[in-house]
């Protein structure tokens, strides 16, 4: 099946992807809806490459008047007003892993651009000043309130979020810099800002307080990313040929893709949102591959995940109230904030009751790349080696060999230099817990049972693993607690054939010495 379609791959401008006639999932409804809602002041939360960029462009080419490029698409049949207005489009993303004095220099040359074309009093001296006079120009040449348009406002903060002395230095130009926004109500028309993190008010945002936060409200929940009913709908041939490339069915190429990169909910109820960045690539290049984690693991995540001392099984499950990780970056208490507001866990469920949510990992694509970034800390700082190792391991896990899979790990571990801290039963527990996740399986560590907790429940889609962990013992003693606690019994009713596993560390060569393996 051949089939010509143009993916706006890296494009972010509303106005290139309509005039290019590049595919474009309309979202217009959602900007009818905002820019008609009682709140003229909005700030939308959203992980990177997930579309806020193309959002706010959106948004520009509306408040500009071009009902041109909107030929075709919901908004059209729902505006009936195209009012023209003088728009400050601001994009902070050129202002990362800057320094103070940079950063300035940055947020100078953007309001020097539209100082051009509105004019500059001479006595606006400071980025503040500039920003409230720019606004009030702009005004008063054209007769019309301003919208004001910031993407990705927190990108010079991203970087620094595990510093003390940096932070607080940008985070004050930034906060000089918007200040302006509450002076200057009488001549604005809407300001919406977007980003990754949310900070507070007070340290960014300084008297702003009328912002209306629409990261997690329903009616927005599908704002960017992609839903599986507008895949259906607006991407059904796209499906077809991927699952021609791939000789599958159109609807197994479907549930490849919902694995990989599908998962994401800002807000409860919510429809699964796929990440955009992932499926257009995917469609693309006519595959099934690592995308959106691909593209970047920011620095700062890896920095924080350090800082918090987060163990790899602990990033996701885990049970949550809104306060707890829909919350201000530079004063969260652990990292779960900045893993959510980053995409690299999300709403998976909630408890009304007790208004509770449950967060984790959204796809595959996410757990396997967050693993991948973990591989230095937990296992080895070869990450080729590894790589190939995990490669080799899941070849035989395929073919429900697991005594080839302990070997091949046995062989690996003979390798790996000493560290420190490395001879408890934690360390191998967490590092299995990395390389079981790199095989694409389900895997979970310390699963209770009626009479203890499973050190390792390793899932298959034929089988399952019960698998007790000792150091410089014997894997019979393993086996012996597994058989004494009869944690099988747990499983029973999982539709799977259950095979007990027990394995023993030897700490002075820091590897398997013995395993024992019984078919339950």
């Amino acid at each position: 099946m051949e089939h010509q379609r143009n993916y706006p791959i890296g494009m972010q401008t509303f106005s290139k992807i309509r005039e290019s006639k590049c595919l474009y999932i309309d979202k217009t409804e959602y900007v009818y809806r905002m820019i008609h809602s009682e709140s003229s002041y909005m700030f939308l939360s959203r992980p990177r490459r997930f579309g806020k960029s193309l959002l706010t462009s959106t948004l520009h080419s509306y408040f500009s008047g071009k009902k041109e490029l909107f030929k075709g698409l919901a908004i059209e049949k729902l505006e009936t007003e195209w009012t023209e207005y003088p728009v400050l489009h601001f994009d902070m993303s050129t202002a990362k892993h800057v320094d103070k004095i940079r950063l300035i220099q940055e947020i100078e040359g953007k309001l020097c651009d539209y100082e051009h074309i509105y004019g500059r009093d001479e006595s606006d001296i400071n980025i503040n000043q500039r920003m409230e006079g720019l606004i009030k120009h702009a005004y008063n040449k054209t007769g019309r309130q301003v919208v004001v348009l910031i993407d990705e406002y927190d990108a010079p903060l991203l970087d620094v979020v595990h510093e003390e002395t940096n932070l607080p230095q940008l985070r004050d130009v930034m906060r000089n810099f918007y200040s302006p926004l509450k002076a200057c109500d009488p001549y604005l028309r809407f300001v919406f800002l977007t980003g990754i993190t949310k900070f507070s008010q007070l340290s960014i945002f300084s008297e702003l307080n009328n912002i209306k936060n629409i990261s997690m409200l329903e009616e927005y929940a599908a704002i960017c990313g992609i839903t599986e009913e507008e895949m259906r709908s607006q991407m059904s041939i796209d499906i077809e040929i991927l699952a021609e490339k791939l000789k599958v069915t159109p609807e197994e190429a479907l549930q490849k893709l919902k694995a990989n990169y599908d998962g994401y909910h800002f807000t409860w109820p919510s429809p699964d949102i796929y990440n955009p960045y992932s499926l257009l690539n995917a469609f693309a290049d006519r595959k099934i591959a690592s995308y959106w984690f691909g593209s970047g693991t920011p620095t700062y995540l890896i920095e924080m995940l350090n800082k918090y001392g987060v163990l790899p099984s602990k990033i996701g499950p885990l049970e949550a109230v809104a306060t707890e990780f829909d919350a201000p970056t530079e004063r969260m208490e652990s990292i779960t904030p900045l893993l959510y507001q980053s995409g690299y866990i999300t709403i998976k469920g909630y408890d009304d009751m007790f208004e509770s949510y449950t967060l984790d990992i959204p796809n595959k694509e996410v757990r396997i790349g967050l693993m991948y970034s973990l591989i230095p800390y937990y296992v080895s700082r070869d990450t080729l080696t590894t790589t190939n190792t995990v490669v080799n391991m899941a070849r035989a896990l395929y073919r429900n060999n697991i005594d080839e899979t302990l070997q091949r790990l046995q062989e690996f571990l003979l390798t790996v230099p000493y560290a420190d801290n490395t001879n408890y039963e934690g360390h191998y527990q967490q590092m299995l817990y990395v390389i079981f996740s790199l095989l694409g399986a389900y895997v979970d560590i310390e699963v209770r049972t009626p009479r203890g907790r499973v050190d390792i429940v390793l899932r298959t889609a034929t089988t399952l693993y019960v698998m007790e962990l000792e150091i410089d013992k014997t894997s019979s003693a393993a086996m012996s607690q597994i058989n004494l606690k009869d944690y099988p019994k747990r499983f029973a009713l999982c539709g799977l054939p259950i095979v007990k596993v027990g394995i023993n560390f030897d700490s002075e060569r820091r590897t398997i010495s013995d395993w024992t393996i019984v078919n339950s």
